[in-house]
C-alpha cells in the first residue's frame, strides 16, 4: 500500500490503461475491433477504480484487448504494459 492507502498494482494498472487509451485515441486509422478495445479498456479502468479487481476479469479484458489490437504494431507497447500491470495481480492465495 502507498502512503495514501492505494495498492500500487492498481495505480500501475490505471496508469497503463490510461496510456493505452490515449494512444488508441490518437491512432489515426480505423480497424474493425477498435470499439471492443475501447470498451474493454474502459472496463479495466472501472475495475481498477473499484480498488480490488478480480484476476479472472482482468485477464478476460486483457485477452479481448490483445485480440482487438493485436495486429496494430503501433499499439503493441501499450498492450504489453497493460499485460505487465495485469500480471502483477498474479494468482490469488488459496
Amino acid at each position: 500500500m502507498t502512503a495514501r492507502g492505494e495498492d500500487p498494482r492498481v495505480t500501475g494498472l490505471r496508469s497503463a490503461v490510461s496510456r493505452l487509451r490515449r494512444e488508441l485515441a490518437a491512432y489515426p486509422a480505423e480497424f474493425r475491433d477498435r470499439g471492443i478495445a475501447e470498451e474493454e479498456l474502459a472496463a479495466l479502468d472501472a475495475m481498477a477504480a473499484g480498488g480490488a479487481p478480480e484476476l479472472r476479469h482482468l485477464r478476460r479484458s486483457l485477452l479481448l484487448i490483445a485480440g482487438a489490437i493485436g495486429s496494430v504494431s503501433a499499439l503493441a507497447r501499450g498492450v504489453r504494459e497493460v499485460r505487465a500491470a495485469v500480471d502483477l495481480f498474479g494468482e490469488p492465495p488459496r
